[in-house]
């Protein structure tokens, strides 16, 4: 058994099994935009749900969120986004491609790992080098770049039919934001206490300078992101907690151990915001090194709830400065920030002050994406090479595949009726068509964990056969217990 290592075979399955299509492809595609197929979109919601079983389901210090993707341009403004969230590139005076500088690499030097996720523009201008030996990814030429200069990621658009009622917005470049700006009502309007976190999944979209790999760097991407709130001095504490859980949940859901590592943030990695970040790695088949952030946690302090009772009191300059955010300035008038509006009080210690915030912040895709590597596989089975994908079965798109051994004999009638049962508790695929074999093959690929075959046994003791994906054993159930077989091996 010999895992595959080519992300080329990953694509032509998506493709082929409907897992992931390329966006507007009967127009030449659109880069960096991808559609998910029918697959696909079982998969992806299956990572969803499970991250939200993991994060907020099972817990009692997790409540959910579903914020709106166009906010006030002042949230912007006071995350620091509007003045620091940009790429700094250099373009090629040869071919005239832009490329992110810390992406280029040296004429003579090893291959490095690439680590880099954005960072602040004055960060970036500081550890800028000498780019007389970079390499040009798309041509080849060596030092021919110009200056680095820095490059706006935020997608904008306009809100209002009219000039003098129209204001420029964002599409949200992260979720975490809106979470942040709806501390102070999920406070008066729930019983949760310190410690206790607000989790939230949504589109969030970044215009990247650089897109890979496939729906591994994408403009348009879905976000799995907790902030959880708790008293200073427990942070620490806290962030080693959400650091264990969240590498836990993927081992749990199939990723090998070997697979996954953790990465820690040199010092001058750090975001403006972060007092400590650890990535989660996997070992994904491309790039610079195999080593890609699948998931980042993140102790990011107060500086968010601190920032946002700044742009609060900002509010009246925006609209003095006739909504140009290039105007203004977030007030530094002096206040007490531990009595601010979004600030707690605990009652049993009888004080107030700003929570520390630690931050898991997964990627949907990214986890769909580390999920259908992990899964998938090649084999030899009595001379032919078998493709699968051995999916956990919570993520598999397709639990059960119900198939009759012949379109005879009242087969097809007793496999539809079984069918029609079983797919009120779990997602189910009927086919009757070709050989048994290749029926089996095509569900194998698609990653069903089980199938059942109604033969010419089940008329006579009304049992019928399961075969288990991975081991391709089968064994007869009845079928009054059926149900409660699948359940217990589905842990459903």
């Amino acid at each position: 058994m010999a895992k595959i290592t080519k992300l080329d075979d990953i694509v032509s399955l998506c493709k082929r099994r409907g897992f992931i299509f390329q966006s507007s492809e009967i127009y030449g595609g659109l880069a960096s935009c991808y559609d998910y197929g029918p697959l696909g979109v079982e998969l992806k919601s299956n990572v969803r749900s499970a991250w939200w079983k993991a994060v907020v389901q099972m817990r009692d210090d997790v409540v959910g969120l579903d914020c709106s993707i166009l906010m006030h341009p002042l949230v912007w403004k006071a995350s620091g986004h509007t003045d620091k969230f940009a790429d700094l590139i250099a373009e090629c005076k040869k071919c005239n491609t832009r490329t992110r500088v810390d992406h280029l690499e040296e004429k003579f030097a090893e291959q490095a790992q690439e680590h880099t996720e954005h960072v602040a523009i004055d960060v970036a201008m500081a550890k800028a080098q000498d780019l007389t030996n970079k390499v040009c990814p798309n041509c080849g030429s060596v030092g021919r770049f110009t200056e680095p200069m820095p490059f706006e990621l935020m997608f904008e658009t306009q809100m209002g039919a009219n000039v003098d009622d129209s204001m420029t917005l964002y599409l949200r470049p992260e979720t975490a934001q809106g979470i942040f700006a709806n501390f102070r009502n999920v406070l008066d309007t729930t019983r949760v206490k310190i410690p206790f976190g607000i989790a939230q999944i949504g589109k969030s979209f970044r215009n990247e300078v650089t897109t890979k790999a496939f729906i591994f760097r994408t403009r348009e991407f879905e976000q799995a992101e907790l902030e959880f709130f708790c008293e200073p001095g427990t942070d620490e504490e806290w962030f080693r907690h959400w650091k264990e859980a969240r590498f836990n949940w993927y081992i749990g859901l199939g990723l090998k151990k070997e697979n996954l590592r953790f990465r820690e943030h040199d010092a001058d990695e750090l975001a403006h915001y972060a007092k400590a970040c650890v990535d989660v790695e996997y070992r994904f088949p491309f790039g610079s090194g195999d080593w890609q952030e699948l998931e980042g946690i993140a102790n990011r302090t107060d500086y968010d709830l601190r920032q946002h009772q700044r742009g609060m009191r900002t509010l009246n300059k925006w609209f003095e400065n006739d909504r140009d955010l290039t105007k203004i300035e977030l007030s530094n008038e002096a206040e007490d920030y531990q009595s601010g509006p979004l600030s707690y009080f605990d009652d049993e210690k009888k004080q107030r002050y700003i929570p520390y915030v630690i931050e898991p912040s997964a990627g949907i895709d990214r986890s769909a994406l580390a999920f259908l590597v992990d899964a998938y596989d090649e084999e030899e089975v009595r001379g032919e090479k078998r493709n699968l994908l051995r999916f956990h079965p919570a993520l598999a798109p397709v639990k059960v595949g119900v198939f009759p051994l012949v379109k005879r004999e009242g087969m097809p009638e007793t496999a539809q009726n079984i069918y029609n049962d079983l797919k009120k508790y779990f997602n189910c695929f009927y086919d009757e068509k070709g050989a048994i074999g290749r029926r089996y093959r095509r569900q194998d690929e698609a990653g069903t964990p089980f199938c059942i075959t109604v033969d010419g046994q089940t008329k006579e003791d009304n049992t019928v056969t399961v075969r288990e994906r991975d081991s391709m054993e089968q064994i007869r159930v009845s079928t009054d217990q059926l149900l409660s077989h699948l359940r217990e091996k589905l842990d459903l």
